[in-house]
């Protein structure tokens, strides 16, 4: 159960039985769990359902998610595996580079709000003034901008109606850098002078500094952030975030791992599985902007990228440059064609594919390259790592060592490590 802690005695609703389990949905906890040891932190818990499990210990999440991923791994799995435990994220609050607030009101016809929707809803919008997954310099910005929007008595876009102005607010931080990228998100249904809300931003007093403040404008009836058109009104349109010592150009919409301190620790996991590569060739399916790739190029022979986003792949390249990285290629498509137009074999192949897991068909494919004696499989979603371990192990992989790092504290999310050898 998403959100439930062991030991609460809950009030649920059952969505859909899956091979003789039900699964259900948290609507009321009526007792609290004896591992509830600890005070809420955030003033919207636990209406908002970003965070739940802020009352236990963090050795309790960890544990309870060592639990999880035994649940869920152990039957797939054919024979002996070694699990590593879950590694813990170097920061448990105040972790997260990115977050999309959203424009709305807390009930009908309330007045206007900015943050998370409320649990269970897809409607009301709970302010998020005091979000403890972010840097305290994203509450201030976010706080700025509603004050700004309420002083003027500006619109929200309605979805049902697709009527209104305000429609999202994407902050982006870097962890090490402090560099902010500040994305007002809008229709093009109002105009208004945003000057003086940029003025008001650049006078915050924050711990980081704003580099860029952009006004995207998006017209989509669907609810998702994405740009029809951006328009710069201070700055530039991307920031700098560091890992391992190698620097990352991000841009708004580019994929890049939400906890900068965890990815690191992610990163060093995925060395480590890997092994000694000096003289290999290394495939990263699904490889986003490249920073497994570029982490594991100087230690490898040769290092190829693929990634249908194509705006994530030129920021790979620009990446690889910056970092005087001259043995990665990263290519533009879908994995299930471009492995066909690979020249090269791989010695070793390392996966980050989205939540969903590998398409089926492309699996197959890359199961069919020989002499891969070493799969590493990163998985945010449990459920499609163990789906995808089946057609694995039937192709002739074993899984031999598994762990996770804990990126997504608070929350029921983990990052899944899996060493697999033919």
């Amino acid at each position: 159960m998403k959100n439930g802690i062991p030991g609460q005695k809950i009030r649920f609703m059952i969505n859909k039985f899956k091979r003789g389990n039900a699964e259900g949905r948290l609507l009321e906890v009526l007792e609290k769990s004896p591992l509830e040891t600890r005070e809420p932190v955030c003033s919207i818990f636990p209406a908002c359902g970003g965070c739940m499990y802020q009352t236990m210990p963090y050795e309790e999440q960890v544990k309870m998610k060592e639990g999880q991923i035994h649940r869920i791994m152990d039957p797939v799995v054919k024979g002996e595996y070694l699990f590593e435990g879950v590694k813990h994220s170097p920061k448990e609050f105040h972790y997260r580079n990115k977050m999309e607030f959203s424009f709305g009101d807390e009930f009908k016809d309330g007045p206007l709000s900015l943050g998370l929707h409320k649990k269970g809803s897809t409607y009301d919008v709970l302010t998020a003034g005091d979000c403890q997954l972010v840097h305290e310099d994203m509450d201030k910005i976010l706080l700025c901008v509603l004050d700004y929007f309420k002083e003027r008595n500006v619109s929200y876009y309605k979805k049902m109606q697709h009527v209104g102005y305000l429609r999202h607010l994407l902050l982006r931080r870097g962890d090490t850098t402090g560099e902010i990228l500040v994305n007002l998100v809008t229709t093009t249904q109002e105009e208004y002078d945003l000057t003086p809300l940029v003025e008001e931003l650049l006078a915050l007093e924050l711990e980081g500094k704003i580099v860029g403040i952009l006004h995207i404008l998006n017209d989509s009836l669907s609810d998702v952030v994405k740009s029809d058109e951006t328009r710069i009104l201070y700055g530039q349109d991307f920031f700098y975030e560091k890992l391992l010592g190698l620097e990352f150009k991000i841009t708004p919409f580019s994929f890049f791992q939400p906890n900068s301190k965890g990815a690191e620790v992610l990163y060093e996991t995925v060395r480590e599985y890997i092994g000694d590569i000096d003289n290999q060739v290394v495939f990263d399916l699904f490889s986003g902007t490249g920073t497994i790739g570029q982490v594991l190029a100087p230690v490898a022979k040769k290092v190829i990228g693929v990634e249908i986003i194509e705006e994530a792949v030129e920021a790979a390249k620009e990446n690889a440059v910056r970092n005087g990285l001259s043995n990665c290629r990263f290519i533009a498509g879908d994995v299930f064609k471009v492995l066909d137009e690979i020249e090269e074999k791989p010695d070793v192949i390392v996966l980050d594919p989205p939540r969903d897991g590998i398409h089926p068909k492309a699996l197959p494919k890359i199961l069919n390259y020989g002499g891969v004696d070493k799969i590493v499989y990163i998985s945010c979603k449990m459920t499609s790592l163990a789906r995808d371990l089946e057609m694995m192990q039937l192709a002739g992989y074993r899984v031999e060592k598994m762990t996770a790092v804990d990126q997504f504290c608070e929350t029921v999310h983990c990052e899944v490590v899996c060493l697999l050898g033919k």
